[in-house]
């Protein structure tokens, strides 16, 4: 398969709506040792297909109230990783799948939202790892 193709190649974040999320990010930090940030936790790990180079999962309470997973009704969204933004969306758009805006652009990568057959809201992201190595490693010194 072309590194080309407009594919999912893993989960890129879980994202859940939580009662209280600051107290919630705190409580893991403290019971789990999670190193959390205002959106977070950042979990590392090898790329399988190149195990020289990290990737990584962004774990995130939001607050109860967030619109961020409009229009979808669940209490959660998944963020998959992917190539090929474009293409994907193209191809999904030919399927006749709702996207709901556009392709957006940040340093650390691609992003657009669809709904799946059920209502879910998912995040598509190409994302930019380096970003988040120079950011990992720094937290990491800080520790």
């Amino acid at each position: 398969m072309s590194d080309k193709e407009p594919k999912i190649t893993g989960i890129g974040g879980v994202f859940f709506k939580s009662q209280n999320s600051i107290s919630l990010k705190n409580w893991y930090a403290k019971s789990f040792s999670l190193n959390v940030d205002e959106y977070g936790a950042l979990f590392e790990a090898r790329q399988s297909t190149d195990p020289e180079k990290m990737q990584y999962l962004q774990w995130g309470p939001f607050k109860q109230d967030t619109t961020y997973f409009d229009p979808s009704q669940a209490a959660f969204m998944i963020n998959y990783r992917v190539q090929n933004i474009e293409g994907l969306v193209e191809k999904l758009r030919n399927e006749g799948v709702t996207i709901v805006d556009e392709i957006e652009t940040f340093e650390y990568g691609k992003f657009v939202h669809v709904m799946d057959p059920e209502g879910n809201k998912l995040e598509l992201w190409e994302p930019v790892d380096e970003v988040f190595e120079k950011e990992y490693s720094e937290r990491a010194n800080k520790e």
